[in-house]
């Protein structure tokens, strides 16, 4: 048999054996696909929200105060308020800083993980919440993570200071390619650095954070 002939008789086959799906069916399964899946996504969200406190909310008004005292009456950096909270116990609270210490990292989110961190004498935070008077910048926010804050709640969001102030754009400018950043970042002698990172790694003991 020739190959054009073999490959036509397991097209037949295959044809054959496939069944069609009338118009109106196929559109009744694929909305009930799709509400399965808007169902299931809102079922994560819902997962993914807790409820509010009345504490939570005490929390939040005090960030909401420091960051009026900072940006408002004592003038020492922009209008951010910052609490670490862990079982219920207030481990710090700071506002920004920026002006006073002419520090650019010195945010009130930064401040107060500081602040919390050197009180409990550990360099993370595992369990406790952040309360910030505004959507933590990626700065604030990697500090979080780093710092293994359990979660994160803020009061204003960027869009509501985006004219004063750059969170959205650097998070934008963080998604583009190095070359293209407003900050230009480029490699160099990556081998060097290799080797010391070989020596750590061959370190008996070595910290891991």
């Amino acid at each position: 048999m020739s190959s054009s002939k073999t490959n036509e008789t397991a097209l037949d086959a295959l044809f054959s054996s496939a069944s069609v799906l009338p118009r109106r069916d196929f559109l009744a399964a694929g909305a009930a696909i799709f509400t399965a899946a808007v169902a299931g996504t809102d079922a994560a969200s819902a997962k993914a929200q807790t409820t509010v406190t009345d504490e939570d909310r005490q929390h939040m008004s005090q960030a909401i105060q420091l960051m009026r005292q900072a940006g408002v009456i004592d003038k020492t950096g922009g209008p951010f308020g910052a609490v670490v909270v862990r079982d219920g116990e207030v481990l710090a609270a700071s506002g920004n800083s920026v002006l006073r210490d002419n520090d650019p990292s010195a945010h009130a989110e930064v401040n107060a993980m500081r602040m919390a961190c050197k009180k409990i004498g550990a360099p993370n935070l595992k369990g406790a919440t952040l309360f910030t008077s505004c959507e933590p910048c990626p700065m604030c926010y990697a500090t979080a993570y780093w710092a293994r804050i359990e979660k994160i709640y803020y009061a204003a969001a960027w869009s509501d200071y985006a004219d004063l102030f750059d969170d959205s754009n650097i998070s934008a400018d963080m998604k583009k390619s190095y070359a293209k950043r407003t900050v230009p970042v480029e490699g160099i002698m990556r081998p060097e650095a290799q080797k010391v990172w070989l020596e750590y790694r061959n370190m008996p003991e070595k910290t891991r954070y």
